[in-house]
């Protein structure tokens, strides 16, 4: 016979801001029991009574029915004696505890809500701010929790009495939407000119937007976590303007279509890619561009110029459907901002900002508390990998198999900047923050360290950081107060591979990529990593060559084979002349740089994976100067024929000034490009080689060294060529390879690194090369 119990039930997880009181409240109705739901610091908190049976069979529905946008990461259910509740009831939030709810990111506009908002019936028709609890701004909007209106930029506004009673009922699908609005007492649009001089308001504002869009003007749209600088994508000339004004001269713009089947008349999808276009986090997909576009007129080519892939996104704010409504064609949509600089999310800072490149602001009242870019998505062995993560999927967190004892804040690299501090298990990895490259990004990066701190009231007992003496992040680390644990950039890589895929054990780390400080005084990029559970170790890396005038060389790959090209030929260069980098500069400026070279100036030795797609690029003639970070490495991916014959020969050998060390001689590989190009093979023959032997370095190296288990990061692996050819053949030989998904390969994830670095090291002192502890 069941008897009479009380529950107390703790969820943590996504679990605000997503419906889950009214699911809870309608869920314990139709099992008939009592007692109430409360948002708390730490989530939510359930106390419900009845038969003990039923009681359980409620216990199960709760994660098998629960909202589908919701997650629950752990569920703690105390029994205690009956209360007598009459009722159940949804309580006001609870402030004490522990904050560390996991906060929804920003959600794209669902079904229900665009079907209201096109219906002329409906009172929210054409209105751009329509959403729900499956939908709309959250991360961007909230202050500090619980993901209440008053917490929010909403707080402003108060709700009419329709909007009132709809929050009010628990039956309604807008029961406590937390920025639920309508026309009568809701955010608005204005439109201004670039000096902010008033133009039209609401629905005005939306049309003269889009005749000005169909003008080959280009507007600053406000969106959900920032701006937009949008223009018409078949207008060359205001393309090629928008170039100019915003200062980026071939980086390719996103384009926003009006739906899938617009995109499918453009682009080349895979139903994943399909997929991932049409999901609630609404990111950038990377997709190929059609060879011939269905469409009469093409784009212009100064949109993704030399570049065969496309990133496309779907309107996902209601600001968006609105425009392409009014204007039903694709639309450029590229951040809003100068080259370098964060995305704007202010109004008089748009106007100061955005005012020399935009020649309309389309602005609305609901003040974005957040920035945060549209995240971009490409599909690499069947699977979405995140390139970079910021609208619809931060702040989404990384849960720890097991909670760290301490609060560690980890303050990222220099480049594709992130911060994340952890709350017990789960750590929270800050949307893109970006290159800190400029004081508006580094006074990003403040705010948003600053920020995840106030959010989840934490304070960090520790700070990690990278090893470069020279990153902001890092000096910033060593401006506090708290001791600072200094993870190496290239074992914060292969730490972020492993807390991401909950690996631990023996095991082998590839890190591979442009730029690392290592800790011998040179640039590490090309790097093998061995975990034996305890202690990372570098067991093998590319054989070092130099980088004639350092950081230039980054920015053109002639530089990087001349410096391949000095150090085979023993600083001569002789028999070289020919060669497509050699003959990009003058005779008097080859020996100058040899000079240079030969003296060790301002040429600083590398064993990066990077800069060897920069040089064979160089090498075949594809692209001796970049526009770019990435330019030539994307490009000679783009142009490879993976069924081109085999790989190019390479050899494994010790590094001369660390023997214990094994040194991946590239020679052999680029005598053999040299070869190639001079008997005038196809370039896309050579990339294709070049990317098999890239992959099968790596399964030597594994092969060599004996570990099963295989895990791959670093920005090398956006490469979707070389990344599924490694994958491919790691599987073919028996390993286990891992790879990023939802936190990217590049130094968006070395926060996450050096986090999970600081718990796994943190409390050893010595023995230790790659984290090193720093009193303050």
């Amino acid at each position: 016979m069941s008897t009479a119990a009380r529950y107390h039930i703790t969820i943590f997880g996504a679990v605000q801001g997503v419906g889950f009181r009214p699911f809870v409240y309608r869920l314990a109705r139709q099992f008939g029991l009592n007692g109430w739901v409360s948002n708390h610091s730490g989530g939510v908190i359930i106390e419900i009574e009845g038969e003990k049976e039923i009681l359980d069979r409620f216990l199960r529905s709760l994660p098998e029915e629960r909202p589908a946008i919701s997650s629950i990461q752990s569920m703690e259910v105390t029994e205690l004696d009956p209360s007598g509740y009459p009722d159940f009831v949804i309580r006001g939030s609870d402030h004490s505890g522990n904050t560390t709810a996991i906060i929804m990111p920003d959600l794209a506009m669902c079904p229900d809500c665009l079907r209201e908002m096109l219906d002329p019936t409906n009172r929210r028709y054409r209105y751009p701010f329509t959403n729900c609890t499956n939908c709309g701004p959250r991360w961007s909007i909230i202050r500090s929790i619980p993901y209440d209106r008053q917490n929010t930029s909403m707080h402003g506004f108060t709700m009419c009495p329709d909007c009132q009673r709809e929050y009010d009922d628990p039956a309604d699908r807008r029961f406590h939407a937390q920025p639920n609005a309508c026309p009568v007492c809701g955010p608005s649009l204005t439109l201004t000119d670039s000096r902010g001089t008033f133009l039209a308001r609401g629905n005005d504002a939306l049309v003269q937007t889009a005749r000005a869009l169909s003008d080959g003007k280009i507007v600053a749209v406000k969106g959900i976590g920032g701006y937009h600088l949008m223009t018409d994508p078949f207008n060359d000339v205001s393309v090629r303007l928008l170039r100019e004004r915003k200062r980026r001269e071939e980086k390719p713009f996103a384009v926003m279509m009006p739906n899938i089947e617009t995109a499918a008349q453009y682009c080349d999808m895979s139903a994943k890619e399909s997929d991932a276009l049409r999901g609630t986090a609404a990111p950038i997909v990377l997709v190929r561009k059609k060879g011939r576009p269905v469409p009469a007129i093409g784009f212009s080519p100064s949109i993704a110029p030399g570049n065969p892939f496309l990133g496309i996104m779907l309107p996902y704010a209601p600001v968006h459907h609105l425009l392409m409504k009014e204007l039903p064609q694709p639309l450029i949509a590229t951040s809003g901002n100068l080259t370098d600089e964060p995305i704007c999310i202010d109004d008089a800072d748009a106007l100061r900002r955005l005012g020399g490149i935009a020649d309309l602001l389309l602005m609305h009242d609901r003040p974005i508390l957040r920035h945060a870019d549209d995240s971009i998505v490409r599909i690499i062995a069947g699977r979405e990998s995140v390139l970079r993560r910021g609208r619809g999927l931060a702040p989404l967190p990384v849960m720890l198999e097991q909670a760290p004892d301490r609060t560690i804040l980890a303050v990222g690299a220099h480049l594709k900047n992130t911060v994340a501090v952890n709350a017990g298990a789960a750590v929270f990895v800050s949307q893109h923050i970006g290159d800190l490259e400029t004081e508006q990004s580094f006074q990003a990066f403040k705010e948003s360290v600053n920020g995840l701190q106030h959010l989840y009231n934490l304070v960090p007992d520790v700070i990690a950081a990278d090893a470069h003496p020279d990153y902001l992040s890092g000096k910033f680390a060593q401006s506090l107060l708290q001791p600072t644990q200094i993870v190496h950039h290239h074992a914060a890589h292969i730490f972020s591979c492993m807390a991401e895929n909950r690996v631990s054990g023996e095991l082998l780390g590839v890190a591979w990529d442009g730029t690392g400080f290592g800790d011998d005084g040179t640039i590490w990029g090309g790097e093998f990593f061995s975990w034996d559970g305890e202690e990372m170790q570098r067991i093998a890396t590319f054989r070092p060559f130099p980088l004639p005038g350092g950081a230039a060389a980054v920015k053109e790959p002639r530089r990087t084979a001349l410096g391949l090209l000095y150090e085979m030929t023993n600083g001569t260069l002789h028999d070289c002349g020919d060669l497509p980098p050699v003959k990009q500069f003058l005779p008097q400026q080859v020996e100058t740089l040899r000079r240079m070279l030969l003296n060790g100036l301002n040429s600083p030795r590398t064993s990066s994976a990077g800069r060897l797609f920069d040089a064979v690029s160089s090498l075949i003639g594809l692209r001796h100067v970049m526009a770019y970070e990435g330019q030539a490495a994307l490009e000679l991916e783009s142009l490879a024929d993976m069924n081109a014959d085999g790989p190019y020969p390479f050899t494994i050998g010790v590094l001369p000034s660390d023997p214990s060390v094994a040194q991946v001689d590239w020679e052999p590989m680029i005598r053999s490009v040299i070869d190639d190009v001079r008997s005038n093979t196809p370039p896309s023959v050579i990339a294709g080689r070049f990317h098999r032997t890239m992959a099968e370095i790596i399964v030597a190296v594994a092969e060599r060294m004996g570990r099963t288990t295989v895990l791959l990061s670093g920005g090398c692996f956006q490469n979707a060529m070389l990344t599924e050819r490694t994958i491919l053949r790691l599987n073919e030989e028996g390993f286990v390879p891992y790879w990023h998904q939802r936190i990217p390969p590049n130094d968006g994830g070395i926060s996450l690194g050096q986090l999970y670095g600081t718990v796994l090291c943190g409390n050893r002192r010595q023995n230790e090369r790659f984290v090193i502890h720093h009193e303050s």
